[in-house]
């Protein structure tokens, strides 16, 4: 009636819709509810955690932010506030590009994982693999290393080119940043992880590489669901001009916002580094 009132009287249309022209009047100069004034001010708040997400948080990741801060609301309450908004979590949809081709004359290393990707602490278990970046000038190739135990991307490098090179620099990274110690690095058999150069810088370095079967998917979903993060909440979201433009956007959400904030519920709504630091420092305590 509000909306229509420049077009049509308020008695004509209290009369066509069955109610009262005072009830209406009386509804219009009603405070809103004590319910309504806090769906208002938790709206705001979830608005909040909304936009410092990049706009990639669905109600249960922004519910899990609120009680971290010592908030506590219905997952419920957080989805409707979301949903009448118009607040939507990034979606995690996957393209396929093939960045991995098997060498037929290279032998591979024996799968040690076995489709087992728990790990105990830090530095036991590596998952890596290669995704592609589009970009107008070219597709950017993206390697990385991930810890199974902390979900952390531990190393990373990027390139326009598919070469052994581009998994040996983000071995490299993984190895100057921790240090490992008898670390298993599990990939796919593409030709890059089964080159003598790949192979002979994990001998080197006492990391033991382990290769699951081929085309089976589930030997490398770990290293898939950081793939579907990065595509459903930077690469669906943004078109890059230029490769140096794709590698620093990568730089930034790997380093400036998964590894250090982007919560995980399989880490109990953590941030990798975030649960590292509280794992490492119950360990210390004990």
């Amino acid at each position: 009636m509000s909306a229509n009132q420049a077009d049509f009287p308020i008695a004509a249309m209290a009369r066509v819709l069955g109610v009262s022209e005072s009830g209406y009047h009386a509804w219009r100069t009603r405070p809103p509810s004590a319910r309504a004034s806090e769906d208002k001010m938790l709206l705001k708040r979830v608005r909040t955690v909304h936009a410092s997400s990049r706009e990639t948080y669905g109600s249960p990741r922004v519910h899990a932010e609120l009680r971290a801060d010592g908030e506590r609301h219905g997952r419920k309450r957080i989805a409707r506030l979301m949903r009448g908004a118009g607040l939507t979590g990034a979606s995690r949809r996957r393209k396929g590009v093939t960045t991995t081709r098997r060498d037929k004359e290279a032998r591979p290393a024996p799968d040690l994982v076995d489709r087992d990707f728990t790990a105990a602490g830090p530095n036991r278990l590596w998952v890596a693999d290669i995704t592609f970046v589009p970009t107008t000038n070219g597709f950017m190739y993206l390697a990385v290393v991930l810890d199974a135990w902390s979900r952390k991307i531990v190393g990373w490098s990027m390139a326009n080119h598919l070469r052994t090179e581009l998994v040996l620099d983000a071995l490299e990274m993984a190895i100057g940043q921790r240090r490992p110690a008898n670390v298993i690095h599990h990939s796919d058999q593409g030709s890059q992880y089964t080159s003598l150069a790949f192979g002979g810088r994990c001998l080197e370095a006492g990391v033991r590489p382990s290769m699951g079967s081929v085309g089976d998917a589930y030997d490398n979903a770990m290293c898939e669901s950081f793939f579907a993060t990065l595509e459903g909440e930077l690469l669906e979201r943004r078109r890059f001009a230029s490769q140096a433009e794709a590698k620093m956007a990568c730089f930034s959400f790997i380093e400036g916002w998964y590894n250090p904030v982007r919560l995980h519920s399989a880490l109990g709504y953590r941030s990798p580094m975030t649960y590292e630091a509280t794992m490492e420092a119950a360990i210390a305590e004990a």
